[in-house]
């Protein structure tokens, strides 16, 4: 069994291959769906000798199998948001530590120590269901930021303003993160000139606004929010770990975490940095599930390993998907 310890303590890309290599054959062994799947591809340890080699499990097995490569009692069933009547997806997790763990690091990696900021949360749709994971990390943030400010707030956007302007008033640090539609609603209805926030998008229109590209929103809310930049977290129900942008929409990850983009012809085919493809993404911290995903976003990976969000794929775009018959 690899350890916690293993995983969060990566520091070098010669590690976090040794790390992968390792994760997939426990994976290999001890998870039922993904053996399958590998199985239906001819893929062996023993053929595997790079991470380019690694099955990616499509994220849509989420949706339809329990994804699972520990016998321990599931502890949290983490829940997509989903469309009304659509499946959504469900992530067992069998040690909630590991999430913990993630996202405290993650988080401290990129933006320091969470004592020092005042957490306020705007994330109505995804309060108004169970099973978020997103919200799990962030009513962590607020409780260890132990700020008495801190909180969430639902669609009670004048107290929130008001809660703004009185802690930049203060020269407080505060970090504003909120789905983007809530954030629009927010700037429509107020203007704001922040010296000291930090405003963080986590996507998503959820079907409430139309659909805007990221230039376009960024430009929105940095106007309206008086910001020179907008970060984003880069985060989903399937994965345990999150990237990171602080602006321009290049995000970054952990050293337990890495982006692949995958030929949008053929699933199997890993491309070299700099074309447009869809994501896999490698989370070691999905130790007890899978960590070898491919989503269904399109995006860029940079030669130094920084990444861009540019759509989805649509189900026409989906090719090779005869893989998803298991």
């Amino acid at each position: 069994m690899i350890s916690k310890d293993t995983i969060f303590n990566i520091s070098s890309e010669a590690a976090f291959e040794a790390v992968a290599l390792q994760v997939f054959k426990f994976q290999f062994e001890n998870n039922p769906v993904y053996r399958s799947f590998c199985d239906l591809l001819y893929k062996n340890p023993s053929d595997i000798k790079r991470v380019e080699d690694i099955p990616f499990l499509p994220i849509s097995f989420f949706k339809s199998h329990e994804i699972l490569s520990s016998s321990e009692e599931i502890q949290e069933i983490f829940t997509s948001s989903g469309t009304t009547g659509s499946t959504t997806s469900k992530h067992a997790v069998t040690d909630i530590s590991i999430y913990e763990e993630s996202f405290r690091k993650g988080f401290k990696h990129f933006y320091g120590d969470i004592e020092d900021y005042t957490i306020l949360a705007l994330l109505p749709n995804y309060l108004e269901r169970e099973g978020s994971s997103l919200i799990y990390m962030v009513n962590d943030f607020i409780e260890k930021s132990k700020k008495p400010e801190s909180g969430f707030y639902l669609n009670n956007l004048e107290a929130l303003t008001s809660k703004l302007l009185q802690l930049e008033q203060q020269g407080e640090k505060v970090l504003l993160i909120g789905v983007s539609f809530a954030l629009l609603d927010l700037v429509e209805k107020h203007r704001f000139q922040l010296k000291n926030t930090i405003i963080m998008e986590t996507g998503g229109m959820k079907g409430r606004r139309k659909e805007l590209i990221r230039e376009e929103l960024h430009a929105i809310l940095k106007d309206g929010f008086g910001v020179s930049n907008i970060h984003s977290e880069y985060g989903m129900t399937e994965l345990l770990s999150q990237g990171y942008s602080k602006g321009n929409g290049i995000f970054t990850c952990p050293n337990w975490m890495r982006i692949l983009t995958r030929d949008t012809e053929d699933a199997l085919s890993i491309q070299a940095p700099g074309k447009t493809g869809g994501l896999n993404v490698i989370d070691l911290a999905n130790i007890n599930s899978c960590s070898f995903i491919a989503t269904q976003d399109l995006g860029k990976l940079h030669s130094d390993g920084s990444f861009e969000i540019i759509g989805r794929f649509d189900h026409s775009d989906i090719r090779g998907c005869n893989l998803m018959v298991l």
